[in-house]
C-alpha cells in the first residue's frame, strides 16, 4: 500500500470517528509515519510504541512474557497482543502491529521476509502472515503496506457489515 493507501486509511478512520495507534517492531515506525505524512492525520493518529526490543513488547505493550518464551516474537498471537497493547495504552479505538524479520539473515528460526501484522478493535482481532521477499529495506516496506493494507480491510469489512461506522467505536 503507498501514499494512497494511507490516504485512504486515514480518510477511513476519519469517516468513522475512530483513532488509531501502533506498535511497530521491524517497521520501527514506519507505519505511524507512513500516516502522518497524510495531511489531517493528527484527527485520527494518537501515537506509537516502537517495541524492537522483545523485552519491550512485555513491559510496555502487556505481551505475555510466557508467550514470548513459547513462541518469540513473531507469531501471530504476538502481534495481536502488541496491537491491543498499543490501543489500550494510547486511548485509541484501533491499534495496528508489525513483528518479523527484516534480515538480512534468520533470526529465532524464521526466515528474512517472514512478518505478522495485527489489527486490534472493538470488533475483534485479525492478523496476517507475510512472506515477503527482498532485502531489509524492501521487506520493511512490505511490512508497512501489509499493515495498512489490513488497517483498511478491517476498517472497510465492519463499515459494509455494521452499516454505520459509529457503531465501530468502542
Amino acid at each position: 500500500m503507498d501514499a494512497e493507501g494511507a490516504d485512504r486509511v486515514v480518510a477511513l478512520l476519519r469517516e468513522a470517528g475512530l483513532t488509531v495507534a501502533t506498535a511497530e517492531s521491524l517497521t520501527a515506525g514506519l507505519v505511524s509515519a507512513r500516516l502522518a505524512d497524510v495531511p489531517g492525520a493528527s484527527d485520527v493518529l494518537r501515537g506509537g510504541v516502537v517495541s524492537y526490543a522483545t523485552e519491550v513488547k512485555a513491559s510496555v505493550l502487556g505481551v505475555s512474557a510466557d508467550q514470548l518464551e513459547r513462541t518469540g516474537p513473531v507469531h501471530r498471537a504476538v502481534a495481536e497482543a502488541m496491537a491491543s497493547g498499543a490501543a489500550r495504552l494510547l486511548g485509541a479505538d484501533v491499534g495496528v502491529a508489525t513483528t518479523g524479520v527484516a534480515g538480512p539473515g534468520p533470526h529465532d528460526g524464521h526466515p528474512a521476509g517472514t512478518v505478522v501484522v495485527a489489527v486490534s478493535s472493538s470488533a475483534g482481532l485479525a492478523a496476517e502472515v507475510l512472506r515477503l521477499p527482498g532485502d531489509r529495506a524492501a521487506v520493511r516496506e512490505g511490512a508497512v503496506r501489509g499493515a495498512l493494507d489490513l488497517l483498511a480491510r478491517v476498517l472497510t469489512d465492519r463499515e459494509e457489515r455494521d452499516g454505520t461506522p459509529e457503531r465501530w467505536k468502542n
